[in-house]
C-alpha cells in the first residue's frame, strides 16, 4: 500500500516536472520567435530605409537633368543623330566604350561630333548617361571634354561630345590592329605637354570642383586628342563627388581599369583624390616606357609597369633603361630624372605620400615648352546645392 502510494507520488512529481520542463521549453521557444521576428522586421525596415534614401539621392543628385538645355546643353533627337551618323554606320564606329559605341557624326550646321550610343542592357549604362548628363553640364574648363548635348527617350540614350580627330592617347603609345585613328609616334614634347594637359584636367576636377570630383576611370583611353594632339579628359561615367572635409573618402564598390587602380582604394573601397593621382602616375609611365600597364607576357618582374618601374625611377643610371626606345635622342637627363621623380610620388603605395594635383601641374610647368594660349581656367556651379550631394556612401 504505501509502495503504491510512493510510486504514485513519484509519478505525479515527474508529471509537475515534466510539464514546468515543457512550459519552459515553450515560453524560450516562444520568445526565440519573437526576438527572431523583431530581427527579421528590423533589418527589413533598414533596407526600406535604405532604399528610400538611395532613392531620394539618386533623384536628388539628377533633379535638374529636365533642365539642363538651360546651361548650354542641347537636346538631340533620335532621329537627327541617326542621319548625323548616316544611320550609325560601321563605318563611322571610332570607339568601343565600357557601355556602348562611340560614333563620328555631322551635325545639320556643320559641326563633327562624336556620338555616345548607350547600351541599355544593364542598370550601369542608365547610371553612367545620367552622371555625364549631370556632371558636364556643370564643368567646364578647356581640359574636359566638351559635352555638346544628349537624346533621351524611352529606348534610346545618347550623349553628343566635340570631337577629338586624333582619338585616345592609348591608341598612339601602342597601337592596335583595328585603331580608328593612324597612329603617330608621339615624341618628347608632345608627350610632355599631354601629361601636362591631363594633369590640368585632374587639378580642376580636384581642386575648382566643390565637393571635388573624383574621376575614378583615368586612364590613357581617357585622355583624348585634338587636330593638335591637345590632351583632354574624358569618360565621366564612374565618376563619383569626392569628400566635403580635407582628408575624408567615400566609400563606394571598386570600379575602374586594372593596373590603374589605387591599391588602397582595391583593398578597402575608401575612394579619395589621391586614387585619381595614382592612375594618373601610371599614365605618366605609359608616357614614360611606352607600356602598357599589365602585359604578363613580359619577362619575370617586368609584366605589371608600377611595380617594375618604381624601384628604378629615382636612380639617375637606372631610369634610362625604363624609356620608350622611340623617344632615344629627343630628352635630356635633367628632364627626364624630373619627369620619373613626380611620376614615382604619384604612384606611391600609401596614398598621403603622393602629391597633389596642383603641385603636378606646378612640377610639369616649366618643362613644357609649347603650350596653349591662356584661357580662362573653368568655372562650374557650385555642388554645395542640397539638389547634388555626395550621396550614399555605397554604389
Amino acid at each position: 500500500m504505501e509502495e503504491d502510494y510512493g510510486y504514485r507520488r513519484k509519478a505525479k512529481i515527474a508529471f509537475v516536472a515534466i510539464m514546468v520542463l515543457a512550459s519552459l521549453a515553450v515560453f524560450a521557444l516562444l520568445v526565440a520567435l519573437t526576438y527572431y521576428c523583431y530581427i527579421v522586421n528590423k533589418v527589413s525596415n533598414r533596407r526600406k530605409s535604405l532604399k528610400k534614401d538611395a532613392n531620394q539621392n539618386e533623384k536628388s543628385d539628377f533633379a535638374n537633368l529636365q533642365v539642363v538645355a538651360e546651361k548650354g546643353l542641347q537636346v538631340f533627337t533620335f532621329k537627327q543623330l541617326h542621319s548625323a551618323t548616316g544611320g550609325f554606320s560601321k563605318s563611322n564606329v571610332v570607339g568601343h566604350g565600357g557601355f556602348g559605341l562611340v560614333y563620328r557624326g555631322v551635325l545639320n550646321d556643320g559641326r563633327k561630333v562624336a556620338i555616345k550610343f548607350m547600351d541599355q542592357a544593364g542598370k550601369q549604362g542608365e547610371e553612367e548617361f545620367k552622371v555625364e548628363v549631370e556632371l558636364l553640364s556643370r564643368l567646364h574648363s578647356p581640359y574636359l571634354l566638351a559635352l555638346l548635348g544628349y537624346c533621351s527617350d524611352s529606348s534610346h540614350k545618347l550623349l553628343v561630345y566635340e570631337f577629338m580627330a586624333n582619338g585616345g592617347l592609348q591608341e598612339h603609345l601602342y597601337p592596335v590592329s583595328n585603331s580608328n585613328v593612324t597612329p603617330i609616334k608621339l615624341d618628347w614634347e608632345t608627350r610632355l605637354r599631354i601629361a601636362l594637359e591631363a594633369a590640368k584636367g585632374l587639378e580642376y576636377l580636384h581642386e575648382h570642383v566643390s565637393p571635388p570630383v573624383i574621376h575614378r576611370d583615368f586612364k590613357s583611353s581617357n585622355i583624348l586628342l585634338d587636330k593638335k594632339f591637345h590632351a583632354k579628359v574624358s569618360d565621366f561615367g564612374l565618376a563619383k563627388l569626392g569628400p566635403d572635409r580635407a582628408g575624408g573618402h567615400v566609400s563606394t564598390r571598386v570600379l575602374g581599369t586594372q593596373g590603374y587602380v589605387a591599391p588602397e582604394y582595391a583593398l578597402t573601397g575608401h575612394l579619395t583624390t589621391k586614387s585619381d593621382v595614382y592612375s594618373y602616375g601610371v599614365v605618366l609611365l605609359e608616357l614614360l616606357t611606352g607600356r602598357v600597364p599589365v602585359d604578363m607576357k613580359r619577362p619575370p618582374g617586368e609584366g605589371v609597369l608600377v611595380s617594375w618601374a618604381l624601384p628604378l625611377l629615382t636612380d639617375r643610371e637606372k631610369v634610362v633603361k625604363i624609356m620608350d626606345p622611340a623617344l632615344e635622342g629627343q630628352y635630356s637627363m635633367k628632364e627626364v630624372v624630373q619627369v620619373a621623380a613626380i611620376a614615382a610620388m604619384c604612384v606611391q603605395p600609401e596614398a598621403d605620400y603622393r602629391p597633389l594635383m596642383a603641385d603636378v601641374v606646378q612640377s610639369l610647368v616649366p618643362l613644357v615648352k609649347t603650350q596653349r594660349s591662356p584661357s580662362k581656367v573653368g568655372s562650374c556651379s557650385s555642388f554645395h546645392s542640397p539638389k547634388l550631394s555626395p550621396g550614399p556612401t555605397s554604389s
